[in-house]
């Protein structure tokens, strides 16, 4: 798409992708879920110990999206991979090969740091993002069922690792 560029996120960014990070959460039905302030998209983003990092499209300096991502390892492979966390590209400006950009962004990324894979996950009804993943060949991943633990589980079972 012309006049789309996509750049490294800067601390002058983090307003615009906590709302960003909003908007995604309200499309996804789960803006509710969204805890994270500005203060800490700057302290997880920016600080000099960051295990995360952004992209930003943008169109004549306007942000239409962005990506969020941070590097992960497969024992299996030896090798570093790297993980979305989060893409989301403004209303305006989906079906427009945004978000295509930004995949193609982290994936030169992903190679520079010698990643072996690039992983993501998509909502089940979100059948917009599953076609364009679809039409970049990448794979489904049928075997493997997410699971999370947070809050009160969370602290119950570090509180385990303490009391051992």
């Amino acid at each position: 798409m012309a006049n789309i560029i996509i750049r490294p996120a800067m601390l002058e960014d983090a307003e615009q992708i906590h709302e960003f990070i909003i908007d995604l959460a309200s499309f996804e039905k789960s803006r509710a879920e969204v805890k994270s302030t500005i203060g800490d998209v700057r302290k997880s983003l920016f600080s000099d110990d960051c295990k995360a990092y952004a992209l930003i499209a943008e169109r004549r300096t306007a942000a239409v999206g962005m990506a969020v991502y941070f590097f992960n390892y497969s024992t299996w492979l030896g090798r570093n991979g790297l993980y979305l966390e989060d893409l989301y590209v403004s209303q305006g400006y989906r079906g427009l090969g945004v978000g295509k950009m930004l995949m193609s962004h982290l994936a030169a990324i992903a190679m520079q740091n010698s990643c072996h894979r690039m992983e993501w996950s998509v909502l089940k009804w979100n059948q917009q993002a599953i076609d364009v993943y679809n039409s970049m060949d990448a794979e489904r991943q049928n075997e493997w069922v997410g699971y999370r633990l947070s809050g009160d589980a969370l602290k119950r079972l570090a509180q385990f690792s303490t009391d051992n």
